[in-house]
């Protein structure tokens, strides 16, 4: 295939790409698309539709109709600006197409058809390894749990998705053949910046600081507003309080960036919000795609004006051998009540509402698993009502519906005259909902074929760009980065850790990542040597018991925690009230520590 002439790779240095994001998740703001192209100049309109729960969701929409398996909202999203793009020559990527790019393609054909419209579209395939899982065992490759290590024959089940996540060589090749429209089935969400970048500069697969920066960019877009000051940890720098503009990736041809938005959108970006994109849903800093290993611990960023962080200094060394593979199982089913207990005595009514209804129920064995939680949000002596009152919480699970449907939820309304003094709950009795389960696994990089069906309904092959050689430590492929000094001992007082550091959590399949920063970078050695895991574990009392791994990063004055396991079997099997760690960051933040006075800004000048 024959690039386009001006965007060979010995084309001249162009300007920068700048790529806007229009979606975070299947479900995002509709209007943003409209926003994105309507509010100022762009090249690019990307939207990341996909995550591990929402390709179990579209299995089930599949299965209800073999036509569908795509995210829908995309339909009326491009009906209201696909003539202006096409106009202005904004190209189209998203991941959208989900289990079915090619259907989501026809779909959006019809649609160019009823606007009287001519749209060239492409659409990627090949991350479907659900039919070929068979030959994979067969060929030796076990496809263990990332986490557990246990082999995928001793199962339970067999998958219903096994998507391998693909890189971006597919996306350009799409553009290179002039296509309007690209769309990708599970593509990593980095590779809807990675390639777009790599056709308007004409990168080739060995420029890996290029190619690490456009996954940075990528990285930082691809959840829409939290790059523009969404679920940011310091709410009193967010002065403009509209909804935030989404984010939009100025990427020049050295790889490097300024994150900006839209002028007259809410929000805001500074080095804050998108070092706190940056940590979120990371695990080492070496972060792997299928094109390149972009090493985050040597991202710099620096205020470039304002709303506009620049992003610089990332090495890239060669993608690993290896591709993650998403797999989804049928868990069984699942439902939950919550007993609402007021004013006194709260421990011991909830003891004895779980005693009597298991009576009820005929024993907790009953169930493939059951979870209680006592949520006490009481006071004593509340002045209001609410105030009073903590959630009794209570999860069952099993391969039978029946046990878990109506009959649980009956009985307990069965306390309801015979229980505790002031017994109600927050829902009527409920059905069961079934339940997913999350298997990370890793295939070889050459068993992933991915194509790109091209405008002309040409299929053209995309080579893998792992040389299936042996990788380099991840630390000799980048610069050393200073170690600062041990941390002096200096008066310090109890604080919130929050005072002195901002946080962004999120899920990782059945783990949880935290990551944490110091805005004044001489707290940094302090924060390096006060968290560890452990006292991560005296802080975060769910931690304890569980694997974690510490990672640090000291260019953005920052330490990542991937605790492992603390979401279960992923977040639609999850029975934890914050099933995708939210909030588990800001909870960190609000937990006292022995902090430096000189870093509390109270006493600063004291």
């Amino acid at each position: 295939m024959t690039p386009l002439t001006p965007l060979t790779p010995s084309a001249p240095e162009r300007r920068p790409v700048r790529i806007g994001n229009s979606s975070g998740f299947y479900g995002d703001r509709d209007a943003a698309t409209r926003e994105m192209v309507e509010g100022g100049p762009i090249d690019v309109l990307t939207g990341d539709y996909l995550a591990e729960l929402t390709m179990l969701i579209l299995w089930k929409a599949r299965q209800k109709d073999p036509a569908a398996g795509y995210a829908r909202s995309v339909l009326g999203q491009l009906e209201q600006v696909l003539g202006t793009c096409l106009d202005r020559g904004i190209k189209i990527v998203n991941n959208a197409g989900g289990l079915n790019p090619a259907g989501l393609a026809e779909e959006l054909a019809a649609l160019s058809r009823r606007l009287g419209l001519h749209p060239k579209i492409a659409y990627v395939t090949g991350d479907d390894l659900l039919p070929t899982l068979d030959s994979l065992l067969a060929d030796g490759h076990d496809l263990a749990h990332l986490d557990t290590g246990q082999p995928l024959v001793d199962a339970a089940g067999a998958p219903v998705t096994a998507n391998a996540y693909l890189g971006g060589w597919g996306i350009t090749a799409a553009l290179e053949a002039g296509a309007d429209i690209v769309v990708c089935p599970r593509v990593t969400d980095a590779s809807l910046v990675v390639g777009p970048a790599a056709w308007w500069h004409g990168w080739a697969p060995g420029d890996l600081d290029r190619l690490a920066g456009a996954v940075v960019a990528g990285h930082i877009i691809e959840c829409g507003p939290q790059a523009t000051g969404g679920n940011y940890s310091y709410l009193h720098e967010i002065t403009d309080r509209r909804y935030p503009g989404f984010p939009i990736a100025e990427l020049a041809h050295d790889g490097s960036c300024v994150i900006t938005k839209h002028e007259d959108t809410g929000g805001l970006v500074t080095v804050g919000t998108v070092t706190a994109q940056l940590l979120y849903e990371i695990a080492e800093p070496a972060y792997a795609n299928p094109d390149v290993v972009a090493h985050f611990d040597t991202v710099v960023l620096a205020q470039d004006g304002p709303d506009r962080v620049r992003v610089s200094g990332t090495v890239g060394s060669p993608a690993p051998d290896t591709v993650k593979v998403a797999m989804n199982f049928l868990g069984g089913y699942r439902n939950t009540m919550t007993l609402v207990l007021t004013g006194l005595d709260i421990p011991e009514k909830a003891r004895w509402a779980e005693e009597e209804l298991f009576a009820i129920l005929g024993g907790r064995a009953r169930f493939a698993e059951v979870d209680v939680r006592l949520l006490a949000f009481d006071t004593p002596d509340a002045p209001t009502n609410e105030q009073a009152t903590a959630h009794l919480r209570v999860t069952v699970k099993d391969p039978d519906r029946r046990r878990v449907g109506r009959r649980f939820s009956n009985a307990v309304m069965e306390l309801a005259l015979g229980g505790y003094a002031g017994f109600h709950t927050t829902t009527p009795p409920s059905a069961e909902s079934a339940y997913g389960v999350y298997w990370p696994a890793l295939v070889p990089a050459g068993a992933v074929e991915q194509r790109v069906v091209l405008p002309d309904g040409t299929v053209h092959p995309i080579p893998s760009t792992s040389d299936g050689g042996v990788r380099a430590d991840p630390a000799s492929a980048r610069p050393a980065t200073p170690t600062p000094p041990p941390a002096e001992a200096v008066p310090t007082a109890r604080a919130p850790l929050g005072v002195v550091c901002g946080a962004r959590s999120g899920d990782k399949g059945g783990n949880a990542n935290i990551g944490i920063w110091t805005r004044d970078p001489a707290a940094y050695p302090w924060l390096r040597d006060y968290l560890t895991v452990d006292r991560l574990r005296e802080l975060l009392p769910e931690c304890a018991g569980l694997p974690a791994r510490r990672f640090e990063l000291p260019n953005l004055g920052a330490l990542n925690f991937v605790v492992v396991g603390l979401l279960g079997e992923g977040v639609a099997s999850s029975t934890r009230p914050d099933p995708q760690a939210k909030g588990l960051g800001e909870y960190l933040r609000s937990r006292h520590a022995d902090i430096p006075v000189a870093f509390l800004p109270e006493r600063r000048h004291d």
